[in-house]
């Protein structure tokens, strides 16, 4: 246990670092190129965050786990909205440029009815359906990269700014710090759950969700440390997006799976009445009001930290 426990805090360590470095290259990044930090968020820096998700799916989904593959990706959406974008507007809200999130927001619930379609309607998942929703992904990187290249008017480039070589070097090495410190704290706190007693699928949806969802929460309280709060907010719903298209696109892909039942509530599978809903719920009440007012609250961000803590106190408690 004393070993779990250093390797634990080495873990955290190396997140913290990892995610400084991360930072410092995607902001420099989006400088040289005077492009909004939202995109950068909502793209490159997702894209790495989400790594972490990406592994641990696929060797669950490759190993027999589908409960860790299909909670994971779940539980993530609902962690990086109602536990880090939450933390972020509560702290610090404030405008957002609505047409730097509709793309990322649109193509999200399409996806996510296409989950929940699927969910509730079948009840398994076939590599067709992973085939698809790595589509979305494709399709959605194209359309944002295209509207990256004719952008000019985001964030100014500044004179003394380092060469973009060690800007993108400095976003790869944060990027695989960031990787490496998850997986530490993931392994060995999920020993410790399961020490405890604690079923699979609980901690697919909660400490392996949150433990996985590290990086964006390492990489929001940078951000907002650092004065960078757009980059936070793109990179959680960046990062929701790719937990549901690439993330269980790739999970699927590799070895089809049912939606797993091993809890219920109210007599009729947790997954569909709860985890999923919740999803919905807290994805609906942080975007919506942000494009219709272009604006956050803090009253957003204090009544999704109580619907997360709820939520974890259920898991528990069935």
């Amino acid at each position: 246990m004393f070993t779990t426990v250093i390797l634990f805090v080495v873990g955290l360590v190396i997140l913290i670092k990892g995610g400084d470095w991360f930072v410092d290259g995607a902001v420099h990044i989006a400088q040289h190129f005077r492009l909004p930090e939202l995109l950068i968020g909502a793209t490159v820096v997702s894209i790495g965050t989400t790594l972490p998700e990406v592994m641990v799916s696929a060797t669950s989904a490759l190993t027999g786990h589908s409960e860790i593959a299909y909670g994971n990706a779940i539980g993530s959406v609902i962690c990086n909205t109602a536990l880090i974008a939450a933390v972020t507007v509560a702290v610090r809200p404030g405008e957002v440029r609505r047409k730097d999130l509709s793309l990322p927001i649109c193509f999200f619930f399409v996806a996510a009815l296409f989950y929940a379609g699927i969910a509730y309607t079948r009840g398994s998942f076939c590599r067709l359906d992973g085939i698809l929703l790595l589509l979305i992904f494709v399709i959605y990187m194209v359309l944002t990269v295209r509207r990256m290249m004719g952008l000019g008017d985001g964030e100014e480039k500044k004179e003394d700014s380092s060469p973009i070589w060690k800007d993108i070097l400095l976003l790869i090495v944060g990027a695989a710090l960031i990787a490496a410190g998850a997986d530490l704290l993931v392994d060995n706190g999920t020993l410790i759950a399961q020490a405890l007693g604690v079923p699979e699928s609980v901690i697919a949806l909660t400490f392996v969700a949150l433990g996985t969802s590290l990086p964006e929460l390492v990489t929001a309280i940078t951000s907002l440390m650092k004065g960078h709060g757009s980059l936070s907010l793109g990179n959680v719903i960046g990062a929701n997006l790719f937990n549901l298209v690439l993330v269980s696109g790739i999970a699927v892909t590799l070895r089809p799976f049912d939606v797993p039942v091993s809890s219920t509530l109210f007599g009729y599978n947790a997954s569909l009445v709860l985890d999923i809903p919740v999803m919905l719920f807290v994805m609906i009440f942080l975007t919506i009001p942000a494009l219709v007012r272009g604006k956050l609250s803090r009253v957003q961000g204090i009544v999704l930290l109580v619907v997360y803590f709820s939520y974890c106190v259920i898991q528990f408690a069935m």
